[in-house]
């Protein structure tokens, strides 16, 4: 059994060199399963394959076009890149606080 190396990779970042041969020569071994690690019947990733399916369909968001003042644009622009993403959430967040719906109705 070979040493067991552990790397972490964040969203948006590239694997290293290093960690690429590393992936690289653990494709090359066979996949060993055990009583611990057991390989997964056809209805076990049927099952996984649903619960992905729910979980991207209950992750997915509507486009949405809104007149918003530019002032509002330059604040958010302001943020960088992913700016209209932060836009989506402060939003989300802001229909959730009842007094600040009812001040902008």
């Amino acid at each position: 059994m070979g040493k067991i190396v552990r790397s972490i990779l964040r969203a948006g970042d590239r694997p290293t060199l290093a960690q690429l041969k590393r992936i690289r020569e653990a494709a090359k071994h066979p996949i060993v399963f055990d009583e611990d690690c057991p390989e997964l019947t056809d209805e076990e990733l049927a099952e996984f394959a649903e619960l992905a399916r729910q979980r991207d369909e209950a992750r997915k968001k509507t486009v949405l076009s809104l007149r918003v003042s530019p002032q509002t644009v330059q604040i958010g622009e302001s943020l960088g890149k992913g700016w209209t993403g932060i836009m989506g959430r402060l939003l989300d967040l802001a229909v959730q606080v009842p007094g600040l719906l009812k001040k902008a109705l």
